[in-house]
């Protein structure tokens, strides 16, 4: 402070013409003290008298102090009667934020509240969930313990002990304090208590042989030199906390370095300071350990100057009276803050009217830290995070690690090194303090009932659910384009899955289809050069090329099936195939009915002949492909076929298939009408097999219908057992395997005798077999 006093006073920018000047009181750490000294301040005088001043030349700007909070509390009352500005340099309760209770106090060092909120997010930023907390049973300690639990549940933490230092107690309850650490699985701990309290604890844990856990220091004693010695080293290496900002004061060092009675001769206060230090006595001679002080003794190899984290407190309170004198003083008349503009004058202004001033000062110090009051009258938060490491001669050192600034952007208030800490391990590595073991991904946590949320199981994600994260409180499910890994730990991209011409087996049948619809053609061909023969004649040579231009077409509408179903290809494919096939059948009928009435017309007398003509077995025909086309006209106009996307019955692709629509039900009554056409084939080219007619096609026709319908029974539950293009693939083989069967029961055996046995396709070998069958 007599620093800070002189350096102003020094500085002929900052307050010209005017000199500051410092009245001390020492309260002796009474409360009545206190209260007694608040009033001798106001009095001006020698006598405290309330409401009363003395006259003198001197003027009272404002009060510095105190250094407890409960004292401050006193003083604060008192003075935010009269409206004095007031400056702690040390108080941190948050009682001192009401400014209801306390309109004209304010301070230097940040509130406990920052503290215990920065001490949290200190936890929750090195990932530590299971925390004990260790605290005294005096109001700095239970409000600090109080807001670090808050702000631990909300982020997600979680309390594994909360015990009490009880700070009357004679052991100050260190047994059992020393045994919930033994026993817990929570392998850091926050203690927010003063120094001397924490020491017994401390004492208990070397007694009981505990260590391996890492602290976590409140400002009070996370610089403490007395906890810093050897004996302490094994239980506190690696602590890491907060610590009051160490700002830079300028000259400092040098001016106590310099610093010696013999330049204040009338000041006993000194010479009081220098018998402290060196442990002596004036003029004196005392056996009781105590040396004559000789005036000889510097403070150069007496005193270390490392620590300037409260001098910079005390320093900064009395640049903020300066400051807010000098904005008082620069006050502008009718430009002032006051009733009509009105400045108030440096020789005779009122307590409120500095205290407006000392409200809004705003100034940087030597370190370029900005000084300012927030509505609370609380300084920005500013502490500096401390790691006790090993220093060089086997003590703990407090080593600057971080700063944590609560008025920084949002994502920057906590700063860390993380390379310069030295845990308790004795690596770089952060200590593991959890009460389950993390869930790897493609895990999801399950709380264990009875205990807290941060113990809990790990348990494999469900089916199509993933969790990409460790510690996942719930899996998350893949979008309908995707698909878990094996692992479940992400989704891959799902490939759509249909009968492709870049498939090896959509190759295949769309090679077999095309190669098999010229097989009829090249029938034709056959028939068409021997058009004359008695076999072409003999078996309705107008229905054979029509049923091997359908049989051609039977073979293409497979090629629909293949290929990616675009809208067009799901209404016409199935169409296609249920008009092609139903045409294609119609002739079999129609030349079952050829082949029938044919026989019966040759009788004698029948009443078949006038329907042998070729006009019967073509309406019967059209009557039969006009039912087929009635069930698809509806089909389209009720419940037309459309693309879709198949997510559900194959976790890894997307089945593109064609939707039947109304679960199918036109498709199955299209494939039943092209059952029932070929069944009742199969019943006229059965009953007529053995009519005594030359190259009489019952039996092949017989055969055919046989073949057709033994495929497309088989079809029906392969169809419905199948998945994805395999569904298509199985449509395609019944559509290739069914023509096929008609072609060869029907067709083959006669061109192998056009072909091959031309001698059997002669007029003498046909009266020949007529006469053997008579």
């Amino acid at each position: 402070m007599k620093f800070a006093v002189e350096e102003i006073n020094a500085n002929p920018d900052l307050l010209p013409n005017i000199t500051l000047g410092i009245k001390l009181f020492d309260n002796c750490g009474a409360m009545r003290r206190a209260v007694e000294g608040t009033f001798w301040m106001l009095s001006g005088g020698s006598k405290s008298i309330p409401n009363y001043q003395w006259q003198e030349k001197t003027h009272l700007a404002g009060i510095i102090g105190d250094s407890g909070s409960t004292r401050s509390i006193l003083m604060a009352q008192i003075l935010g009667l009269y409206r004095y500005p007031q400056v702690s340099f040390f108080s941190t309760s948050p009682i001192l934020s009401n400014r209801n209770q306390f309109p004209s106090f304010f301070r230097t060092i940040p509130s406990d509240e920052f503290q215990s909120r920065g001490l949290a997010q200190l936890v929750t930023h090195f990932g530590w969930s299971w925390i004990g907390l260790l605290a005294t049973d005096n109001d700095y300690g239970q409000f600090g313990i109080q807001v670090i639990k808050q702000e631990l549940l909300i982020s997600g933490a979680c309390v594994a002990f909360v015990e009490n230092i009880l700070s009357e107690h004679p052991n100050k309850n260190a047994p059992q304090i020393v045994k919930t650490i033994r026993e817990s699985t929570a392998r850091v701990i926050v203690v927010v208590s003063a120094a001397f309290h924490f020491m017994s604890v401390l004492e208990e844990l070397l007694k009981q042989n505990v260590s391996g856990k890492l602290w976590v220091a409140s400002e009070s004693w996370s610089t403490s030199a007395v906890l810093s010695n050897k004996r302490f080293q094994q239980i506190l290496v690696g602590t890491i906390g907060f610590a009051m900002h160490s700002g830079k004061i300028l000259g400092f060092s040098e001016y106590l370095t310099s610093f010696h009675p013999s330049k204040y001769p009338d000041g006993d206060f000194a010479k009081f300071i220098w018998e402290e230090i060196f442990l002596c006595k004036r003029f004196v001679n005392i056996n009781n350990g105590t040396t004559q002080c000789t005036g000889g003794e510097t403070l150069e190899s007496s005193l270390t100057i490392a620590d300037f984290r409260l001098p910079f407190n005390v320093y900064t309170c009395v640049y903020t009276f300066a400051w807010a004198l000098k904005s008082l003083l620069q006050c502008k008349p009718g430009a002032g803050p006051f009733h009509h503009g009105e400045c108030a004058k440096i020789s005779s202004f009122r307590p409120w009217q500095l205290l407006h001033y000392v409200k809004n000062i705003n100034f940087q110090a030597d370190d370029k830290t900005q000084i300012f009051f927030n509505d609370k009258g609380d300084p920005p938060a500013i502490y500096d995070i401390v790691n006790w490491q090993l220093g060089a001669t086997g003590n703990l050192e407090q080593i600057i690690v971080g700063i944590y600034n609560s008025s920084a952007p949002s994502g920057t208030t906590l700063i860390l090194d993380s390379t310069s800490i030295k845990w308790n391990t004795g690596d770089l590595q952060v200590p593991y303090s959890k009460c389950s073991p993390s869930c790897p991904s493609g895990f999801q946590k399950v709380t264990i009932p009875g205990k807290p949320s941060c113990c809990y199981e790990c348990a494999h994600c469900p089916q199509g659910k993933i969790s990409n994260q460790t510690d996942a409180v719930e899996c998350q499910q893949c979008s309908w384009d995707m698909w878990p890994n094996q692992e479940q730990g992400r989704c891959l991209p799902r490939a759509p899955e249909f009968l492709s011409y870049k498939d090896p087996m959509g190759v295949s049948l769309a090679a077999i289809a095309l190669f098999s619809s010229t097989i009829p053609v090249y029938i034709l061909m056959v028939f068409f050069c021997h058009r004359t023969t008695p076999i072409v004649r003999a078996n309705n040579w107008s229905l054979s090329c029509l049923l091997l231009l359908c049989l051609s077409f039977c073979f293409l509408c497979a090629l629909a099936f293949i290929g990616y179903p675009q809208p067009v290809m799901c209404l016409l494919r199935q169409v296609a195939f249920g008009m092609v096939f139903a045409l294609c059948i119609s002739c079999v009928l129609a030349k079952t009915i050829t082949v029938a009435i044919a026989f019966k017309a040759t009788k004698p007398g029948s009443m078949l002949q006038k329907w042998s003509g070729i006009k019967v077995s073509y309406s019967a025909m059209g009557i039969c492909v006009l039912i087929q086309l009635c069930i698809c006209v509806l089909w389209l106009s009720h419940s037309p076929p459309f693309p879709e996307y198949d997510t559900q019955t194959l976790s890894r692709v997307i089945i593109v298939t064609c939707n039947e629509g109304l679960s199918g039900v036109f498709f199955w009554i299209m494939l039943g009408y092209l059952g029932l056409l070929a069944a009742i084939s199969f019943i006229f080219a059965f009953l007529v097999r053995h009519l005594p007619d030359s190259f009489n096609e019952a039996k092949f026709i017989t055969f055919s219908m046989l073949a057709f319908l033994s495929v497309w029974v088989s079809f029906v539950p392969a169809y419905l057992s199948a998945h994805g293009k395999n569904t298509v693939a199985m449509e395609v083989f019944a559509i290739l395997c069914s023509s096929w069967a008609v072609v060869i029961c029907i067709f083959v055996p006669k061109c192998f005798i056009i072909l091959f046995r031309p001698n059997m396709n002669s007029r003498e070998h046909l009266m020949k077999r007529d006469k053997e069958q008579k």
